[in-house]
């Protein structure tokens, strides 16, 4: 009996390594990734990735504010609103235990798409009265603030609809409902005012385009702070994985521990939201990809989800400055193409099988 016993450690122990290896291979990968298409992020101009372009543009008396001001901000918001979006995708999966489940599911997405286009039919309307210029800029200054509170207001109506979080499947349908309303009356806001509708297809489409360095300070500071929090709740996520029977047999507070996770789920798809628009897919293709490669507890898969993220929406980012440059791609069409045909060639592939 001894002997099986030892004989099964030994058998484990190298699995282990290897998972191991693999798994730091990946970060490495994923991190090696990131530096060379933030290289790229920065070369990226009017005619796409060109070198002569950029040494020009490096050389010459508008360098710092090419460079500095425009893409430098451009590409490091763009792998932290990437980061954000593949935390929440990763949170979401494992607290819904739904490999489909994506940050977009509690209505933040419709609540933040409903107070852009209310923010930008009022600035359309107001235009008469105060103004035509200063009604515009107030909607520029109002428009990151409206998605963000808007994209809360959602979550809570959520939470409200489903009585709190201590039922997963009453919190994905009162997820669907109010994503259903609330789009709706953004239609409805819209019809109204047709003038908002210009600036709401901006909004869904998701654009990297206007990220400053404000903003990207905001998003790198929420994935240092959210980052950690969520790790926090790691053996949460991996005993909620097993079932709520296995969960609560551990002595875990569910309610408490589903509520917290939402809110964090919440701030992040917010916070990128907010930022730059609905970006499809990266919330949803990130865990995907990194469970294909390197399966592991929730602690690694919620850092390299965000990493993975990143990277996805820094390469659709610089592939949207360069295919059809000097034009520009909306990165919110592109990582929707991208994210859906490796989904469509995933379940073709388990199909097969």
């Amino acid at each position: 009996m001894s002997s099986t016993v030892a004989a099964q450690r030994e058998a484990r122990v190298p699995a282990e390594a290897i998972d191991g290896v693999r798994r730091r291979r990946l970060l490495l990968t994923l991190f090696g990734l990131s530096v060379v298409l933030g290289l790229l992020g920065l070369v990226a101009g009017p005619s796409g990735l060109s070198w002569s372009e950029f040494t020009a543009d490096a050389r010459g008396e508008q360098a710092a504010l090419i460079l500095g001001e425009i893409r430098a901000p451009r590409t490091l918001g763009a792998w932290g609103v990437g980061a954000l979006l593949g935390l929440a995708g990763a949170m979401a999966q494992a607290l819904f235990r739904n490999p489909l489940a994506d940050p977009y599911l509690l209505g933040t997405a419709a609540g933040a798409g409903l107070s852009v286009v209310l923010v930008l039919a009022g600035a359309s309307l107001g235009g008469a009265v105060i103004g035509l210029a200063t009604a515009q800029w107030l909607a520029r200054l109002g428009l990151v603030l409206a998605a963000f509170v808007g994209a809360l207001a959602g979550l809570l109506l959520t939470l409200a609809l489903a009585r709190g979080a201590r039922e997963p499947m009453r919190l994905l349908l009162a997820g669907v409902v109010v994503g259903v309303v609330l789009g709706a009356a953004s239609d409805l806001v819209t019809t109204i005012s047709p003038d908002a509708l210009r600036g709401k297809q901006s909004f869904l489409l998701g654009s990297t385009g206007l990220l400053g360095w404000s903003s990207t300070v905001l998003l790198l500071g929420g994935v240092g702070l959210l980052l950690p929090l969520a790790r926090r709740y790691a053996r949460a996520l991996d005993a909620l994985t097993l079932g709520d029977d296995s969960a609560a047999s551990l002595g875990l507070d569910l309610p408490r521990i589903r509520l917290v996770l939402v809110g964090l789920l919440a701030l992040c798809t917010g916070l990128a939201v907010s930022q730059a628009g609905l970006v499809a897919f990266v919330g949803l293709v990130a865990p995907h990809l990194l469970r294909r490669h390197a399966p592991a507890p929730q602690a690694y898969t919620l850092a390299a989800s965000a990493a993975m993220g990143g990277v996805l929406l820094l390469a659709a980012d610089v592939l949207a400055r360069c295919l059809i440059a000097p034009q520009e791609l909306p990165v919110g069409v592109l990582t929707a193409v991208l994210g859906g045909g490796y989904l469509m060639r995933l379940l073709r592939r388990r199909g097969a099988r």
